[in-house]
């Protein structure tokens, strides 16, 4: 692979990729015809699905595998173990500060903008029977099952059904074993590190199926759900895009100029991984080139591997602005007044419960459920308003957590020392350079 050194000192510039190659662009194309499939021919549109959901399959067939070998190659060159605690310790004190200014924040701009006001929407009159699933899980959700669920039946399991967490917890038990028995373990250490090769291979090759997938989920989305269907909901969608908005960018954005870095200049390196997002509702399909192109910036692997994984469950900061702002919509448009204690505890509550359902799927909704059934001044019932429009939601929710843990590993890769600030630099002002090799392999490049 080349070092950022390399390319920057290269006599000839990289050679450019023919503009319908490059992944970001066959991507967006790939939008605007599902777009216009599900807009004009509904039918067809929504009989694209499985072109989203076999995508998503095929990424999530890899997420595993990537994880268990960044983590154990990682932590099994560590010279001192001592560092994967601190690690951990000090994402979980960003995820937690965060998360919680996340909730705050999407409270706040919900007492302002008061986006379910003046609705006056009778309880008895919504139709509870399309949310009964989500009540039903959220209540299956709890702290103590969730934690719970993070051992895995056996060793192997976790590589087998894929829970994010469960692989994540062995292969830290067995990097940190691979560390303690020295030379003995540098075979393995080796073969585990020449394995990556052919499986980030093997992501890049599954990437070129993402315009496919794309264009699938989101012909599905608009002709299942239909842009009329956002109606009366408009202005919630608006408030939400723009809080989660302001949030990127101010919010994340002032932590990466004091650790160093533009926010904006992030967003342009990661931006293919943002488009297939979009795409595909989903921020585990860009999880593996997410975790590559942040080792590439420089984050050190064993940052990357403990940070990104864990912030995938810990770190939504999407779905905690989301969760305010659903819930006190949902209580404006029923007419019930919030007293400012009320919603303190809705907070306090929310705080808990986006843990209890992280990593379940359609986590933002589940979360919704489990902290309304707990605060029982705003009726569960009232989720029956945001139903339909929670699709068109899902992508601000799903990109807003995806660009929260990529800047979360920069910021403690940066706290541990394990920046390389010379790469990060250097990947952010060429970020096609590394799309490039990416895409095509380092022999490209030379």
């Amino acid at each position: 692979m080349l070092s950022a050194e390399q390319l920057a000192s290269a006599a000839h510039p990289p050679k450019k990729l023919p503009w319908y190659r490059i992944l970001y662009v066959q991507v967006l194309i790939a939008i605007a015809l599902g777009i216009a499939l599900g807009y004009f021919w509904p039918e067809n549109g929504a009989a694209m699905k499985p072109l989203g959901d076999g995508f998503i399959k095929l990424v999530k067939m890899i997420i595993a595998p990537v994880i268990f070998l960044t983590v154990v190659t990682g932590i099994a060159s560590m010279s001192n173990l001592r560092t994967v605690g601190r690690v951990v310790a000090k994402a979980m004190i960003y995820f937690l500060t965060f998360s919680t200014l996340a909730l705050i924040i999407g409270m706040v701009v919900a007492n302002v903008l008061q986006p379910g006001a003046g609705m006056h929407i009778d309880p008895a009159t919504l139709d509870t029977e399309k949310i009964a699933g989500y009540v039903s899980k959220a209540h299956e959700s709890t702290i103590t099952a969730f934690l719970l669920n993070i051992i895995p039946s056996t060793v192997l399991s976790p590589l087998v059904e894929g829970d994010i967490l469960q692989v994540l917890f062995v292969a830290i038990l067995f990097g940190i074993a691979l560390a303690s028995i020295g030379e003995a373990g540098k075979p393995i250490l080796t073969f585990f590190e020449q394995l990556t090769l052919p499986i980030f291979k093997l992501v890049a090759i599954l990437m070129k199926a993402a315009p496919v997938g794309a264009f699938g989920a989101m012909a599905f989305t608009v002709g299942k759900y239909g842009i009329k269907s956002i109606g009366n909901m408009a202005y919630l969608i608006f408030a939400f895009y723009l809080t989660a908005f302001f949030f990127v960018t101010v919010v994340l954005g002032l932590v990466a100029r004091y650790n160093g870095f533009s926010i904006f200049k992030l967003l342009r390196y990661i931006k293919d991984e943002l488009l297939l997002v979009l795409g595909t509702s989903s921020s585990e399909s860009a999880l593996p080139n997410l975790m590559r192109k942040l080792e590439k910036a420089g984050c050190g692997k064993s940052v990357v591997g403990l940070v990104v994984p864990t912030g995938y469950s810990f770190n939504l900061d999407g779905t905690n602005i989301y969760m305010t702002m659903a819930a006190l919509f949902i209580a404006q448009a029923l007419d019930i007044q919030l007293s400012l204690s009320h919603q303190i505890l809705l907070l306090l509550v929310a705080m808990i419960s986006s843990k209890g359902a992280a990593g379940v799927t359609g986590a933002g909704f589940i979360t919704l459920a489990a902290t309304l059934a707990v605060v029982p001044e705003v009726p569960v019932a009232g989720m029956a308003l945001i139903l339909g429009i929670d699709r068109f939601m899902s992508e601000c929710r799903a990109l807003t957590n995806f660009i929260g843990n990529a800047c979360a590993a920069i910021v403690v890769a940066r706290w541990e020392g394990q920046l390389d600030k010379e790469k990060l630099e250097f990947a952010l002002d060429h970020p096609d350079a590394i799309d490039l090799e990416m895409q095509v392999g380092p022999e490209v490049v030379d």
